[in-house]
Formats: C-alpha cells, structure tokens, sequence
C-alpha cells in the first residue's frame, strides 16, 4: 500500500493589530515545501512592521530546510530591527527547534496571545 503524500505547508496571514503580523502555518516544512513559508515570510518583513509572529502551532513536521527558513526570516528581521517571535507548543516543532540549538537564537512562546503581548 503506498504512504499517503505529504501535507505541503500553507501559511495564512493575519493582521491583528496595526504594524503586526502573525503567519499561521500548517503541514509540513521540508525540503518540497519550505518556501511555503520563506516568500510570505520575507515579503512581510518591512520597515512599517513593527513585530512578526510565526504561528507554528498546525505544523507537523519541521524538517532542515523549514528551520533554515525560520533563520532567514529572523535574519532579515533582525537587520530592520522587527522582533520575530515563534509559538510553539508541540513535540513536532519544539524539538527541532532545541535539538539544532536555535532555541537560544529565537524568541519562543506558547500562544499567539503571548506572542503578541510582547509589541
């Protein structure tokens, strides 16, 4: 019996407050699908942004290249001075996250409300 596909990642964007925004991504951040999150990542790190909030919380799997998106988003972010905050309250996305370290690299919380108490 074949595997079933892979979920590809999709990403929805809110804007709950003026100047912030919260990506809220599902499925899964491989290789196949990372840009998924990379391209409305970076095209919503602007100058008039004043935070960015990577909702992690539907996503299944957090391979490599998932995390590498995560570092070039918070890289960009922080060369134009807007605080990137994660959520991430699963073992999918939390261990990655400290397994490679980036845990000491990224600022993350459990609640997109958390997250946002800190703009």
């Amino acid at each position: 019996m074949p595997e079933p596909a892979a979920t590809l990642a999709s990403v929805r964007v809110d804007r709950p407050a003026d100047g912030v925004v919260v990506l809220h991504v599902s499925g899964e951040l491989d290789t196949s699908s990372a840009d998924e999150l990379t391209r409305p990542l970076t095209e919503h790190l602007v100058e008039n942004v004043r935070g960015v909030v990577v909702d992690l919380g539907g996503v299944r799997f957090l391979g490599s290249a998932g995390l590498e998106s995560l570092v070039v988003g918070n890289q960009r972010a922080s060369t134009l001075g807007i605080p990137l905050v994660l959520v991430a309250t699963s073992r999918a996305t939390q261990r990655p996250i400290e397994a490679t370290g980036l845990s000491s690299v990224f600022t993350v919380v459990g609640s997109v409300d958390e997250a946002l108490s800190r703009f």
